[in-house]
């Protein structure tokens, strides 16, 4: 009989304690998957994913660019309270801090095995890197896929002057640099490997709990699909693409069924930002959103997000509340019944809003958008307000074409008030129609100031990001 009830409470423990797989996409836009307005054709798996889980419409980054959208991601803070601006690239001397507490430290509380493949993109210098940040396995690009010499800023320089701007891209197997010079060759395969490291991943571990953080190189520029998708879609390269993502979201699924671990499994996908718009044919499409990746319009800062758990998560439901990226830790953290960073999080658990009936109603009484460290924008419940704040556009701008980005032109807003509810596109400003909503939002506004600061305004709760010690002065 004690050995029963000991086999009973194991099971109860692995029903509600998930291996988690979070696949998040590079340069997705809101509309490029089919559960979200794309073309069904390109991703029936996403589509598959989509009537077995929930949706959440309303889901958001911190940044609409890669570093500073996978800090928050990682660490359940807004990046500019742990220091992470921007793209790092090469040069860079900084990357996340180690002190903080990421969501594979979270997993590893409950004795998780936790992986990395794919673009990591928080510093590539040893201390920031992933083996030293709560994951036992790495594989995959220190950064973004277009930080190399043949990025089209330096194709017009010889070689020797491009390699000064951009050095050659590495390909990093755990603390080894296994490739220190990428071909284009090379990145054909990386949809592949990161792939099939994964499913090896889930292999290992059978029936033993794990986190597999899958962030996909594409659909970043420069695109590249493997011989087995490349001209398969007849709908060009960028849809070639997102063809061989769906296909691995399809060979992530058939690993958990294969390990009969599905059921038991957390899967999250979402994307790092908003369509790189200037690439025009190589971007994706953020409609009915306005704008796209680097401005703090939702083009460029709402997500597609797919989540599924059988059993706990209703099938084919919808979430329209607004929450974030920065809400994913501290909902694994509630759902593996792990104790929480020791530092200040700006997340939230959405324990409720995945398991619970469907809703719009957010836990947090606002989200903040800031870009770089201007605080732009905020929004509680349907209202969206942003602050004046120039940003950039491809409005009025010839389309791009074969991979070669367009110049974006600069605008400027104003003060403006927009309801999301009914105009997601935020094209009709009701800021002298909706004076207290306006109100109430600049209140909440001042809670962002004060914390993460805004401009030269300096925030009381920022913290330093990692950094290498100071280069000695030259003699």
């Amino acid at each position: 009989m004690l050995l029963a009830a000991s086999n009973s409470q194991n099971a109860i423990a692995a029903e509600t304690t998930p291996n988690i797989v979070l696949i998040f996409m590079d340069d997705m836009g809101y509309a490029d998957p089919a559960p979200f307005g794309g073309d069904p054709e390109l991703t029936p798996h996403l589509n598959d994913l989509a009537r077995r889980g929930r949706r959440f419409t309303d889901f958001y980054v911190a940044q609409a660019v890669c570093s500073a959208s996978r800090s928050a991601l990682l660490t359940g803070c807004y990046n500019v309270r742990v220091g992470i601006q921007g793209a790092l690239g090469p040069a860079s001397r900084i990357g996340i801090n180690p002190d903080e507490t990421t969501l594979a430290e979270i997993c590893r509380q409950k004795n998780y095995k936790t992986a990395c493949f794919g673009k990591w993109h928080l510093g590539h210098h040893h201390p920031f890197l992933p083996l030293q940040n709560g994951f036992d396995e790495y594989f995959g690009l220190p950064y973004s896929n277009d930080m190399w010499p043949f990025h089209p800023e330096v194709l017009q320089l010889p070689m020797e002057e491009r390699l000064k701007r951009w050095p050659h891209l590495p390909l990093i197997e755990n603390n080894t640099v296994i490739n220190p010079q990428v071909t284009a060759e090379d990145q054909t395969k990386l949809t592949r490997l990161y792939t099939e490291k994964a499913t090896a991943f889930i292999d290992r571990c059978g029936q033993n709990p794990f986190f597999l953080y899958l962030p996909h190189s594409m659909v970043h520029v420069p695109l590249f699909a493997g011989p087995n998708f490349r001209n398969r879609s007849g709908k060009g390269l960028f849809a070639d693409v997102l063809m061989e993502i769906d296909w691995s979201v399809g060979q992530i699924v058939a690993a958990l069924r294969r390990n009969q671990v599905e059921n038991n499994t957390l899967i999250i996908f979402t994307s790092d930002n908003g369509p790189w718009l200037s690439y025009g044919d190589h971007a994706g499409s953020a409609a009915p959103l306005r704008e796209g990746k680097g401005t703090m319009f939702d083009g460029g800062c709402r997500v597609p997000c797919i989540m599924t758990w059988p059993g706990h998560i209703p099938a084919d439901t919808v979430c329209r509340a607004p929450v974030m990226t920065i809400d994913i830790l501290p909902t694994v953290a509630d759902l593996l019944n792990t104790d929480p960073p020791a530092k200040p999080i700006d997340g939230l658990s959405l324990k409720s809003l995945l398991t619970g009936p469907e809703t719009d109603q957010s836990p947090h009484q606002a989200l903040w958008f800031y870009w770089g460290n201007e605080l732009q924008a905020i929004r509680a419940g349907r209202w969206k307000m942003h602050f004046p704040h120039e940003y950039r556009t491809v409005q009025g701008v010839p389309a791009a074409s074969g991979g070669i980005p367009v110049r974006y032109r600069t605008e400027k807003i104003e003060t403006a008030l927009f309801d999301l509810q009914t105009d997601p596109g935020e094209t009709t400003n009701l800021l002298d129609q909706q004076p207290a909503v306006a109100t109430h939002l600049r209140a909440l506004a001042e809670t962002a100031r004060e914390q993460l600061g805004d401009g030269r305004r300096k925030g009381t709760a920022v913290r330093p990001a990692g950094a290498l010690p100071a280069e000695p002065a030259p003699r």
